[in-house]
């Protein structure tokens, strides 16, 4: 049945005002906190949501938190789902004290004084998003990203990974197909459709079966047989790209076989994966590889993927990256194999880290569900929508995990609801030192009331001048 609020109700096409303000960010008798689960409108493709109507049911039954959502017909979970679990949509969130989503909060939607929860894509020091860093700063708001939120090990707790890595892997393959076909080659993989138009991953993994089995069956054309797949990384991404890649029918090989499959034909699919010694070596020849001594004194190698590069057709890269560390591909070794009649095998690169000029340095824009490749050329550096240009393609969707919403809010639901109780009764009122949260919770703060948290201080080298 669905909440209607029991003080100062106001009813309007089905949304209600919950509450007198102080009630609802301080709490009444019968609710001791308040969170307000606003729309996504970073883009249309943007559907997921922070807590699930399941969760939000447990958050208000169990714990005594009163979940407000604002209205939203493109969200995964319809408001129907929400108010038949007591859950009240509320079009104004002001009187929240908690406010939680995805994606970005365009600045003019930010409140003074509220505590927000969302991806904040701040602590890079990213310059598109400093002058929103900068007005949670100026209205005195409290910032947690749920990007910092790890264990004592460092490793993140409340993450979309896999399910990035799931849906890029579903683009990367259709992309191939249809870029096959434009070369006249027709193979099962023109079947695969976008990743946002399967019903759920149950339905894309049944469907993949089904092309492997008609893999199995036509075989391919000896012209582009066998086909190799690179694999960066080993985190949760990459592994999310693999289990989608496993679908189909092939071999995995060692990055050390690659030089002598040209003469082995026995397999449709290839399947490689490359790990940090694959990538780098140590700028001093007399030094052997260590990882942890490559993770802190990254400037002590130098990048060595590219001796792997000519003999893949398609990379689906998955590695964090920063400007510390060497890229994967550059564009330089791009132009100078196409300068020397040497062209590259590769047709394709499945970039889900999405980094622009990073680890893929011809990663050249954003691309987006609609529109998810564009073809870099190797020599000019001109760029063209789709798959039928000229050069490598380029699969670069920055918000992947939003083409599977309901299974990608689900996962993310279930890893992150459980830490809504502590940041609701957290006495945010108090200096930062004294606030009792979990530590896993504590580092994830980037800004309080108003002040940049000592962890993330040297934040303020990149906000707005003034």
């Amino acid at each position: 049945m669905a909440n209607t609020c029991t003080a100062g109700i106001h009813q309007a096409n089905g949304i209600f005002n919950c509450g007198t303000e102080e009630e609802v960010r301080y709490g009444s008798n019968r609710m001791n906190a308040s969170v307000g689960l606003r729309r996504e409108d970073k883009n249309i493709w943007e559907r997921r949501v922070a807590i699930t109507p399941q969760h939000a049911e447990i958050l208000q039954g169990q714990h005594n938190i009163r979940i407000c959502v604002q209205p939203f017909p493109g969200r995964a979970f319809s408001d129907q789902e929400y108010l038949q679990v007591g859950v009240q949509a509320c079009e104004d969130l002001s009187p929240c004290r908690i406010i939680m989503g995805i994606k970005e909060i365009p600045q003019h939607l930010i409140l003074s004084e509220k505590i927000y929860l969302f991806f904040s894509h701040t602590i890079k020091g990213q310059p598109y998003n400093m002058p929103m860093l900068q007005k949670i700063i100026d209205l005195k708001c409290t910032l947690i990203d749920y990007e910092c939120i790890a264990d004592e090990r460092s490793r993140r707790l409340v993450f979309f990974g896999g399910f990035a890595g799931m849906a890029g892997m579903v683009e990367t393959l259709r992309a191939l197909g249809l870029r096959l076909k434009h070369q006249g080659f027709l193979t099962p993989l023109t079947r695969i459709k976008p990743a946002y138009e399967y019903h759920d991953l149950a339905d894309i993994r049944s469907h993949l079966r089904e092309i492997g089995t008609d893999l199995l069956a036509q075989g391919l054309p000896e012209a582009i047989r066998p086909l190799v797949f690179g694999f960066s990384g080993y985190g949760h991404v990459s592994r999310g790209a693999q289990e989608i890649f496993g679908l189909l029918p092939h071999t995995a090989i060692q990055p050390e076989d690659l030089e002598s499959l040209s003469i082995r034909s026995d397999a449709l699919l290839y399947k490689v994966q490359f790990e940090e010694k694959h990538m780098v070596e140590p700028i001093d020849s007399s030094i052997l590889f260590d990882k942890m001594d490559y993770f802190r004194h990254p400037q002590k190698y130098r990048g060595i993927f590219e001796n792997y590069l000519p003999y893949l057709h398609v990379l689906v890269n998955g590695i964090y990256w920063d400007e510390r560390y060497p890229r994967l591909v550059t564009k330089e070794f791009l132009r100078d194999r196409s300068v020397s009649g040497q062209p590259l095998k590769l047709q394709l690169i499945g970039d889900v880290s999405c980094d622009i000029n990073g680890s893929i340095e011809c990663t050249e824009k954003v691309t987006t569900p609609d529109q998810p490749v564009f073809a870099y050329h190797p020599v000019t550096g001109a760029v063209s929508d789709g798959h039928t240009g000229d050069g490598i393609l380029v699969m670069a969707i920055d918000n992947l995990p939003a083409e599977l919403p309901r299974d990608a809010s689900h996962f993310f639901s279930d890893s992150l609801w459980h830490l809504i109780p502590a940041v609701a009764r957290a006495e945010w009122q108090k200096p930062f030192s004294e606030i009792e949260l979990p530590a896993e919770i504590k580092k994830a703060v980037i800004v309080h009331n108003g002040r940049l948290t000592p962890d993330y201080t040297y934040l303020s080298q990149y906000l707005p001048k003034r």
